[in-house]
């Protein structure tokens, strides 16, 4: 039976199954390996860029959904899924955000469903399959984990603020990010890289990150966990101050969010 509804509310509810059936499958299939084997994998954007094919099957599942339930809708797909759609909704899917740590058997992964409209972000949902957590938000109607209201955290003082961010895998960009932290570091609590954009931006939503920030991100890295963040009361931006873009995003707890923006871009000259 197909839904041709907008709800945010019902959008965002389709997401949390999809995430969580999906990374459901795709932590099952670590889980199938001996401990300490990584799964096959190949490559993308570089040598250090890993798909496998739990990353595959992962997508396949939620798009074969979401063909079947909302045919008129688009789908973007970190995998390779393109359908052009006429309903007005686009789905942003990452099955697993966080591949290198998938590949490993750290934690740091998740899957990642957002659904968009002309306005941006209409809902969205981030499930971390290893800890059990669901992060998920629609628009005008706050960002829960599981189930549980969240919200950004209360820090005014960049000094005291644990900071996220993560690196591009092209080794071209590291060297700048690199000089970047070397500059921000003695200025913040300290600094994370958990590896998965999504997870970072659910972190900043309920205050286990002050804040978080990172540059050449696609649409499905933060489709689902852009609009939890502001729905859980982050101020997001991209990292001169405008609207947050896939050339780089900051999302921060209120009281930070400008002298954050002020001192990255002071690490960045």
């Amino acid at each position: 039976m197909t839904d041709t509804t907008h709800s945010g509310a019902d959008l965002r509810f389709l997401a949390e199954r999809l995430a969580r059936t999906a990374g459901a499958m795709a932590l099952a299939g670590r889980r199938s390996l001996p401990v300490g084997q990584p799964p096959a994998h190949d490559t993308k954007s570089s040598e250090t860029d890993p798909v496998t094919e739990f990353d595959r099957a992962a997508e396949q599942y939620i798009v074969g959904e979401l063909r079947r339930l909302r045919p008129d809708d688009a789908i973007v797909g970190e995998e390779g899924a393109n359908d052009s759609g006429t309903s007005g909704i686009e789905w942003h899917i990452d099955p697993i955000d966080g591949t290198a740590n998938f590949l490993y058997d750290l934690p740091a992964w998740c899957t990642s469903v957002g659904a968009v409209d002309s306005d941006g972000s209409l809902a969205g949902a981030v499930y971390a399959p290893v800890t059990d957590e669901m992060f998920s938000a629609c628009r005008g109607g706050g960002a829960t984990r599981n189930g549980i209201k969240i919200k950004a955290s209360s820090a005014t003082d960049i000094a005291l603020s644990m900071v996220g961010t993560g690196f591009s895998y092209l080794p071209e960009r590291r060297l700048p990010q690199a000089r970047r932290i070397r500059e921000l570091l003695p200025q913040v609590r300290d600094i994370r890289r958990y590896g998965s954009a999504a997870i970072d931006l659910a972190y900043v939503a309920c205050g286990r990150l002050d804040a978080y920030f990172e540059e050449h991100l696609n649409s499905w890295d933060m489709a689902a966990g852009l609009l939890i963040a502001t729905e859980a009361g982050a101020i997001t931006s991209d990292l001169h101050g405008e609207a947050p873009d896939e050339g780089g995003v900051l999302a921060a707890a209120p009281g930070i969010h400008q002298s954050l923006l002020a001192a990255i871009q002071d690490a960045s000259s």
